[in-house]
């Protein structure tokens, strides 16, 4: 027994992940984990949550917002239905990549897909190609279709990795609008971290719809003097007008001053969730 138990704690931990591998997403595990993992490839992003939140795995990684294209809306709305934790972020810069088979020539490209945040993100490089556009669930999965297909005219947008995984040509590279294209993703558990001295706080909340209530709301911080590293806002979907507010906020909920903020939000809001709290991801230093 004690041999079968140890065999068991030796395995991978299993991390899942929204597309193929060779996605962004399973890049990011790596560069958050840097061990050995066994990442698990979903379909959706809610299949991502509901591995996590079942046990299935013990953690997941999801992209939540992007230099470029701003928040990925779906996985901030995904955390009102499952009952899962943010305990770690890391932020990955992307290398879109125009990926073909091999022997496809540039000027041959008739119609490109990829996920449709990659495809906002290359906008301009793909005006000038005069392609027509198709949206598809994954960045990777798009370069794994293509493969499977034999599409002699067809490229995908995804990264350098996915073309080597499955032995495809690449025809561009770095084709981002903006070379500072960054991702942030959010590690996702069944539990936050504890404090480290450098962290950061995810919550939900709404207010009353009464002048004032996000003022009061935002206030319980300022008077602590905690700073909001981000703010957002997405429909409830339960009367129109009507919001949800995501906010990040520096310090973990333990300490003293954001325990007070928050317990002084809950007074002031109808509604409140903590995310999780967890280590900030190192600044960016290398951008370019």
């Amino acid at each position: 027994m004690q041999r079968l138990s140890n065999e068991r704690s030796e395995k991978p931990t299993k991390v899942a992940f929204q597309g193929e591998i060779g996605a962004y997403s399973e890049i990011a595990i790596y560069e958050f984990f840097r061990q050995e993992v066994q990442p698990v490839p979903c379909k959706r992003f809610s299949d991502v949550f509901r591995c996590v939140e079942s046990g299935e795995t013990e953690f997941g990684v999801v992209p939540i917002e992007n230099s470029i294209e701003g928040s990925v809306t779906q996985v901030y709305d995904l955390f009102l239905d499952y009952d899962v934790k943010v305990c770690g972020e890391v932020v990955l810069r992307i290398i879109h990549c125009l990926i073909a088979n091999p022997g496809v020539a540039l000027d041959s490209i008739r119609v490109v897909y990829s996920h449709p945040q990659a495809l906002g993100q290359c906008r301009n490089f793909l005006e000038r190609l005069n392609c027509e556009i198709i949206s598809t669930y994954d960045t990777a999965g798009s370069v794994k279709m293509i493969k499977e297909r034999g599409l002699l005219d067809a490229a995908a947008i995804a990264s350098e990795r996915a073309a080597k995984i499955y032995g495809m040509n690449i025809l561009a590279k770095d084709i981002a609008d903006n070379p500072n294209n960054y991702t942030r993703f959010f590690i996702l558990s069944r539990f936050d971290s504890p404090p480290t001295g450098n962290d950061k706080t995810s919550i939900i909340f709404s207010t009353r719809h009464i002048p004032g209530a996000l003022y009061r709301a935002l206030g319980e911080f300022a008077l602590r003097g905690i700073n909001l590293t981000k703010i957002e806002s997405r429909p409830t979907r339960r009367r129109p007008w009507e919001y949800y507010f995501y906010l990040d906020f520096e310090g973990h909920r333990t300490e003293a001053k954001c325990a007070e903020a928050l317990e002084g939000l809950r007074a002031n809001t109808l509604f409140v969730k903590i995310l999780g709290s967890y280590p900030k991801s190192p600044e960016i230093n290398n951008a370019v």
